[in-house]
């Protein structure tokens, strides 16, 4: 099954399953689904950061600060956020990602709307990110990350949707 036949629920404004569709049609129609954002940190405390592959649906070839993705019909948001962290970065047996807040994301056209729950988890594991999902990876510490976010000379392309989970996680001082 390719990505865009994956079922999604599909919520309302309040974050309430309506129905379920296929992510091609949801993208496609603009319809509000969900989605988890995880930070992951090493044991240094510095941050995973990728590129995503330029066969990605959404927002393809640019930085993201966050593992995650679209939580399947029927999937509770903490089971997704493991999932998804496991799946990209490749790894077995990371402790469940602890739940920091959730937002209603609107992507300005490209693909609709989406709640978007982030999560916060420690990987001590080596990881071996899936290479379908990302296309470069590091562990960033705090000063080299902030070269390289929008308004540095480094800066990078990132993902809009992460830079609000960060902006809200910098605003929240939970960063």
């Amino acid at each position: 099954m390719s990505a865009s036949d994956e079922v999604l629920d599909v919520v309302d404004e309040q974050d309430r399953v309506i129905g379920r569709a296929p992510r091609g049609e949801v993208y496609a129609r603009g319809l509000i689904h969900r989605c988890t954002f995880v930070r992951v940190r090493d044991a240094e405390g510095r941050v995973f950061v990728h590129r995503r592959t330029p066969t990605k649906l959404v927002f393809p070839s640019l930085y993201d600060l966050f593992v995650g993705g679209v939580v399947g019909a029927g999937e509770s948001y903490d089971d997704a956020a493991l999932r998804e962290a496991e799946e990209e970065l490749g790894v077995s047996g990371l402790p469940r990602p602890a739940f920091l807040h959730k937002f209603l994301y609107d992507s300005g056209g490209v693909a609709g709307k989406w709640w978007s729950a982030v999560y916060e988890v420690r990987c001590d594991l080596p990881v071996r990110p899936q290479a379908e999902e990302v296309a470069w990876h590091a562990f960033l510490t705090e000063d080299e990350l902030r070269e390289r976010l929008p308004g540095a000379a480094g800066a990078w392309e990132w993902v809009p949707d992460g830079l609000a989970a960060y902006e809200r996680l910098v605003a929240d001082r939970s960063w």
